[in-house]
C-alpha cells in the first residue's frame, strides 16, 4: 500500500469530527492551505490546483519520518501532526489521487490525474469557453 493510502486510511475516519470539532476543522483547513503553497506555485486560478501525487507523497514521507524521529505516537486529541496528517487525507480524497487500490490513478492516459471525475483538460476547455 502507498504511503498516502496508509496515511488515508489511518486519518480520513477523522473527518467525521469536522462536524462537533469546528476548532480541528479550522486547523486542518489552515494545514490544507500551507500544503498546497508548499507543493505549488499557484496560479491565476481562485481556485488552487491539485497536488501532484508523487511530491504530496515526498512531502508525506519526509513528514512521517520526521514523526519517526522523534517517536510520535498518535495522540486521543488532536496535535500538529494528527492535524498536518489528516490534511494530507483530505487532499488525497479531494483530489481523487488514489484508485481504489491505493494507486495512482491515471485517468487520462498521460500521467494526468483526474480531479473530480474529470480530465483537467476537459475542465480547462470548458472554462475557457465560459461553461
Amino acid at each position: 500500500m502507498s504511503p498516502l493510502a496508509d496515511i488515508s486510511s489511518s486519518f480520513a475516519p477523522r473527518f467525521a469530527e469536522f462536524a462537533f470539532e469546528p476548532a480541528f476543522t479550522a486547523a486542518v483547513d489552515q494545514h490544507v492551505a500551507e500544503i498546497r503553497d508548499r507543493l505549488s506555485a499557484g496560479g491565476p486560478s481562485l481556485e488552487p490546483p491539485p497536488p501532484h501525487p508523487e511530491d504530496l507523497t515526498d512531502y508525506a514521507l519526509g513528514f512521517l519520518d520526521a514523526l519517526t524521529e522523534l517517536d510520535w505516537r498518535e495522540p486521543v486529541g488532536h496535535d500538529y501532526a494528527v492535524c498536518r496528517l489528516t490534511a494530507i487525507s483530505w487532499l488525497v480524497r479531494r483530489h481523487g489521487l488514489l484508485d481504489g487500490n491505493g494507486a495512482f490513478p491515471d485517468a487520462c492516459g498521460d500521467g494526468t490525474v483526474r480531479d473530480d471525475h474529470e480530465g483537467r483538460e476537459g475542465r480547462e476547455g470548458r472554462e475557457s469557453q465560459g461553461r
